[in-house]
């Protein structure tokens, strides 16, 4: 991987199943930018990371020569204005076309990732089915949105991964794992077509493998693991 730009220091907190975490990896090698990763144990927080976040406390954060920036969509958007002229650029330079992104990538926190945290964290089954309701929902609704962000290519971004794409995206290795957990597809090629067949570009990209978490069962263990140890607390 290249280098980061004039010899920056750049560090990621982060949990290696996290899809926020994960889409900022995937932007940095989009860009081929060079860094350090440090997984972070969120049972017992380490000082740098209390330090860099003393709001959320939470993963990601970006360090950037000793300078910290929190928020995963914050971090990648900061990424894209850092090394612009690196790599490619995730959002459009046309005003209105860079406001939709940003409405589409809000919508996917907001009725995706809701839900799917509920998914995780709920402790009973029908509200864990009542959020797989929901987020199918939003996937009907982002199947439209990507047909008009599109324009008949490839990626929400067009030729190449954007910003909606990163968002989105860093989803899919969940998607799979919350299927094992309570046997719905969020994702389904008789419902979201066009989704489906973009899913698998994405995982294709070279930025991309490697980066989502592929193993159910081990993701699955490690969700265990955080909700015995939260439960306990």
């Amino acid at each position: 991987m290249a280098a980061a730009a004039g010899g920056d220091e750049v560090k990621l907190l982060g949990v290696w199943d996290s899809p926020f975490v994960n889409r900022v990896q995937i932007v940095l090698n989009l860009k081929g930018i060079s860094y350090e990763y440090v997984e972070e144990d969120l049972h017992s927080k380490g000082e740098l990371l209390l330090a860099s976040n003393p709001v959320h406390k939470k993963v990601p954060v970006l360090i950037h020569n000793g300078k910290p920036i929190p928020e995963s969509q914050v971090i990648v958007q900061y990424i894209d204005e850092a090394w612009r002229g690196t790599g490619p650029s995730l959002l459009p330079a046309d005003p209105h076309e860079r406001a939709t992104s940003r409405f589409w990538a809000a919508y996917v926190d907001d009725k995706v990732g809701s839900p799917w945290f509920t998914i995780l964290f709920a402790r009973k089954t029908e509200e864990k089915m009542e959020a797989a309701v929901r987020a199918i929902s939003a996937m009907e609704t982002l199947e439209g949105a990507f047909g008009e962000c599109s324009g008949g290519k490839p990626f929400f971004g067009g030729d190449g991964i954007g910003f909606v794409d990163v968002v989105l995206g860093s989803y899919l290795g969940w998607f799979v794992v919350i299927e094992k957990m309570i046997g719905v597809k969020l994702m389904d090629a008789a419902r979201t077509l066009a989704l489906a067949a973009w899913a698998e570009r994405f995982r294709m990209a070279d930025a991309v493998k490697g980066v989502l978490p592929e193993d159910v069962d081990k993701v699955l263990e490690f969700l265990q693991m955080f909700l015995d140890g939260m439960y306990n607390a």
